[in-house]
């Protein structure tokens, strides 16, 4: 007599092999389906004209894609564009105001001003936005050509409150007085000062970039000569 749990077994072994059986038919159905299904995509290889058609309208189909995805990316680049055109449009302009009796001018970015847009008392204001800073009213040629052995001269006239004091520069190295220079200086009034390079005779080594730098307690302003020698013939 055979024991109920073999039969048990036995059976549980016969389902298992159905279900087995079944996924394996299910399986190979699914894989009929999609050859079946490749097969109808892809026309005959012995139409010609089923293939000429199949390739336009896989053609057309690509093309409309591309033409898709560009417009998509147009579409997107427009957002940016007018995202960051509003953000510029509501990004607020402050006054830019120099310390050198200038007109006011509006400006997204005054210089000196700190990160905060504000100074953190009226005496920082007051001292940075002086109307009594160094300005050049008066500057001599920016671009010049001298004869060698000719005579040059550099004029700068500034003024301020207190008296601005003038510094001169050649190609960023300050200027001290040598044999064939000579530096002349007027004070004027209460506020002004007059300063006069003159190099007589000038040679190849004093051409060059010059520069006249004006500044007191409250601002600096400088202003920029360019010389360049030119031989004559006689």
């Amino acid at each position: 007599m055979r024991n109920p749990s073999q039969n048990n077994n036995k059976q549980r072994a016969g389902e298992s092999r159905e279900y087995t059986i079944q996924r394996i038919k299910s399986a190979g159905q699914l894989w009929q389906i999609r050859c079946a299904e490749r097969r109808s995509a892809v026309p005959p290889s012995g139409s010609v004209a089923e293939q000429t058609r199949f390739a336009q309208q896989r053609h057309q189909s690509v093309a409309a894609l591309s033409i898709s995805r560009r417009v998509t990316m147009q579409v997107k680049c427009l957002i940016i564009c007018l995202g960051l055109g509003l953000l510029m449009l509501a990004t607020p302009i402050c006054e830019a105001r120099r310390g050198r009796g200038r007109g006011r001018t509006k400006s997204r970015v005054q210089i000196g001003l700190p990160i905060t847009g504000k100074y953190r008392d009226p005496e920082s204001d007051q001292y940075y936005n002086n109307n009594n800073g160094a300005k050049i009213l008066q500057a001599s040629h920016f671009d010049l050509e001298y004869v060698l052995g000719h005579k040059i001269a550099f004029l700068c006239v500034a003024k301020g409150n207190p008296r601005p004091h003038i510094t001169w520069y050649k190609d960023g190295a300050e200027i001290y007085q040598h044999l064939y220079m000579h530096v002349h200086e007027w004070r004027i009034g209460d506020d002004k000062v007059k300063s006069k390079i003159e190099i007589d005779p000038a040679t190849q080594m004093d051409a060059g970039l010059y520069e006249c730098t004006a500044d007191n307690m409250y601002s600096i302003d400088r202003r920029s000569f360019k010389t360049d020698f030119s031989i004559a013939f006689d």
